[in-house]
């Protein structure tokens, strides 16, 4: 495994933007209200607040799902499924300097990215199966790719195309976007 490097206060202020704008666009996307929002249960976090467990390496992210009940109350019938996006924050730190691409771009594509996955969970639109990167049918992250990409295709965010030649082997784009 990599060393683990974390984000400091200025790009931790980054990821806190970038996690507003893309649950927004998102939200938006899939039409959801404020209330269907509000009752999926997700929480992202950066690589000093993840277990040992949940540190991977290559992905820029993943999505781990959990197990929730509500306290007080023993019965297997009240529980649910929580979503835990966990940014890599070594692998998203190194593709910022290997590649060139800026902070903000990547940081949101990864993030529209990650929560689509989470959207797609919660709306059965596709089986969550003990997800890591490598396990995810190739089919199903090209969809989110593709998702991704309609999502953000709109936004004019200086080095957003950038951030979308880095994944144009996962995008099919035509003159007319996808």
């Amino acid at each position: 495994m990599q060393t683990l490097r974390h984000f400091n206060q200025e790009e931790l202020l980054k990821v806190d933007e970038a996690v507003k704008v893309s649950e927004e666009l998102v939200n938006n996307y899939f039409k959801l209200s404020s209330g269907q929002w509000l009752k999926n249960r997700y929480d992202i976090k950066t690589a000093k607040d993840l277990a040992v467990h949940e540190h991977v390496d290559g992905p820029f992210a993943q999505v781990v799902k959990y197990e929730g009940r509500k306290k007080d109350v023993p019965l297997g019938s009240s529980s649910f499924s929580f979503y835990k996006v966990c940014l890599q924050d070594s692998a998203i730190l190194s593709i910022v300097e290997k590649e060139g691409v800026l902070l903000e771009p990547f940081l949101l594509y990864v993030l529209t990215h990650e929560l689509v996955h989470v959207v797609r969970f919660l709306k059965f639109q596709h089986r969550y199966e003990n997800k890591n990167e490598a396990d995810v049918t190739f089919d199903e992250e090209r969809k989110v790719h593709q998702l991704t990409y309609i999502i953000l295709n709109q936004l004019s965010i200086p080095g957003l195309n950038q951030v979308f030649g880095f994944y144009k082997d996962w995008l099919i784009i035509s003159r007319s976007g996808i």
